[in-house]
């Protein structure tokens, strides 16, 4: 169903469509949590790295 149509008939859109009708949240989204993701892998790799052995 359009927004119109639900506009309409007096009914508002649903929570996930007004999510992913707004394009800020979605661009802030799509910043941050590859952002996050890669931060945390990268921190877990270093982590676990083991010492280098020196000559």
């Amino acid at each position: 169903m359009s927004e119109e149509q639900a506009a309409s008939e007096g009914r508002q859109p649903g929570l996930w469509q007004r999510f992913l009708d707004n394009p800020w949240l979605l661009l802030v989204l799509g910043i941050v949590v590859p952002t996050l993701s890669y931060t945390v892998w990268g921190l877990v790799e270093w982590f676990l790295l083991k010492p280098a052995a020196l000559p």
